[in-house]
């Protein structure tokens, strides 16, 4: 339960987001006329120079004054337009998580503490920090051990930032019980949901741990990928509050004109990137899900190099069969099975009818075909799904938000490299082999594999099983033939509670008689 403390930090929210011109800067054409009157005082309210600014340019002013835990907050509903709307998550995407850095001392002592060794000993050389973000900044440093020196990329956790981030979560919290409870048309979106969600990844985020864990498996699946990786880890010199890996001399993709001049083919660039990410996501369920352009790197050998893996999606294995269905259909015009395979999903309710929603799923798919192929945007196709399936109260889930998000950034970075990118031509030697070995015969081999290897772990758990199942039955027929024991302590704690129980309901009583002796006074007057 939210204490005053948050109410007090929901009202400085409030009243930097009016300070800042952002209240201002919000649509008023559905807005009534006492709410119209509502919104020209945020615009007197509001600083002067606030107003002059854009409407991106407010946000992100005044989601940095509030801090590195607002830009965390800010940058993952950007990656939820089905609950900030397209406009605020196009803004919010804009957010640079460029925050100032930390003394190098203070750094030094972070790793120190979390790795237990002193700095001058784990690395030849620490030089200063060269950027810095809401949750860690990275410092270039140098090593040397049996293998020989070598350049290394240091990220450090920021100090009291776990501290901050959960004084603020309470508020994010607040703000989600507010909206369930007072806005019927969000319960759908589950705030308090997606506020599970943040905190979660954050947690994950300020555990540089699984940052190198994310990092080493996405490098074991990766291992026989072309054209693709992913920095390798330094165990020795990682822990909660320090990751150590290797330094990646490239040229980011952001940076077209410089991958030009190294010659580079940014066509075939373009659709590794595309295929490398849909092997990530349907043949592992596991993938890097903030690959803007600044988290990619080409190397001198036209290598990709993702870096920064602080987000990570996962999809099961029946997702990812559900989503090759879905695409599948599109490509085959099937409407109907895609409207099957949202139902068998259970993405939308079973009330609703599967011929209404296939034709809904038509209007998306209809036109697409006709269309040369390099205009269709897979992202796209699933922003506009995703739209579709909210008129027949689809449910928000939040894997498959995160992948569309991802994808709609991949796509992009794809695009900036080849404008006229075919992304269904670059995507169909992966989507089409994974649909042939899991939607098709294989896919009953599989299956029969996957459920022997069940049945082989049930045969080994038969003994525990049978242990447990002997001494159940054993208390079961205890229980029939001399009732139910409890011990002194287990018969004091019943007797209070039959107590409290007991008071409790005496209250009440008296609470409902006050109230209807009051009725019935009011009645006869």
């Amino acid at each position: 339960m939210s204490g005053p403390g948050a109410y007090f930090r929901l009202a400085r929210v409030g009243w930097v987001f009016l300070r800042e011109g952002v209240l201002a800067a919000l649509p008023v054409e559905e807005l009534g006329g006492s709410a119209r009157t509502l919104h020209r005082l945020t615009v007197v309210l509001a600083r002067p120079k606030a107003i002059k600014r854009a409407r991106k340019d407010r946000l992100a002013r005044a989601v940095e004054k509030l801090g590195p835990s607002y830009v965390k907050l800010g940058q993952f509903l950007a990656t939820r337009p089905d609950v900030v709307g397209k406009d605020m998550a196009l803004d919010l995407a804009m957010l640079q998580d460029e925050m100032e850095t930390f003394p190098i001392d203070i750094a030094k002592q972070q790793i120190a503490d979390s790795i237990g060794r002193p700095v001058s000993e784990l690395y030849r050389r620490f030089d200063p920090p060269i950027a810095a973000a809401s949750i860690a900044q990275v410092h270039p440093a140098q090593v040397a051990d049996e293998t020989g020196e070598r350049k290394v990329a240091v990220k450090v956790i920021r100090p009291g930032i776990r501290k901050r981030f959960y004084h603020d979560l309470d508020t994010f919290y607040l703000i989600a019980h507010l909206q369930e409870r007072f806005v019927r048309s969000a319960r759908r979106l589950r705030p308090v949901e997606i506020t599970k969600t943040l905190e979660q990844t954050t947690k994950i985020e300020m555990d540089l741990r699984l940052e190198a864990a994310a990092l080493s498996e996405l490098a074991e699946n990766t291992a026989d990928d072309p054209g693709f990786r992913v920095p390798k880890v330094d165990w020795e010199r990682t822990g909660r509050d320090v990751v150590t890996m290797e330094w990646i001399d490239g040229i980011k993709m952001s940076n077209v004109e410089g991958l030009k001049r190294a010659g580079f083919d940014l066509n075939e660039l373009a659709d590794t990137l595309i295929q490398s990410f849909l092997r990530h996501t349907l043949r592992d369920g596991f993938f890097h899900a903030d690959m803007h352009q600044g988290n990619i790197f080409v190397d001198h050998d036209g290598i990709i190099v993702a870096v920064d893996m602080g987000i990570v999606g996962r999809l099961g294995k029946k997702e990812r069969r559900y989503l090759a269905e879905i695409l599948y259909g599109f490509i085959m015009r099937d409407y109907r099975r895609v409207a099957e395979v949202h139902f068998e999903a259970g993405y939308v309710p079973r009330h609703h009818d599967t011929a209404s929603f296939a034709q809904a799923i038509r209007a998306i798919g209809e036109p697409i075909h006709g269309q040369p192929a390099e205009t269709i945007s897979m992202a796209r196709l699933l922003t506009l799904l995703f739209e579709v399936t909210e008129l027949f109260d689809m449910q928000t889930q939040p894997q498959l938000i995160m992948l569309q998000k991802t994808m709609v950034v991949v796509e992009g970075v794809a695009r900036t490299l080849n404008p006229r990118f075919n992304m269904w031509a670059a995507a169909e030697p992966v989507v089409g082999d994974w649909i042939r070995q899991n939607l098709g015969p294989a896919r009953i081999l599989h299956d029969t594999r996957d459920g022997l290897h069940a049945l082989m772990r049930l045969v080994d758990s038969a003994p525990e099983i049978l242990s447990r199942m002997d001494a159940l039955s054993a208390e079961v027929e205890d229980i029939i033939k001399n009732g139910v024991r409890f011990d002194n302590e287990a018969v004091k704690f019943l007797s209070k509670a039959q107590a409290t129980r007991r008071r409790v309901g005496e209250v009440a009583l008296w609470i409902l008689a006050g109230v209807a002796l009051i009725a019935a006074v009011k009645f006869i007057w």
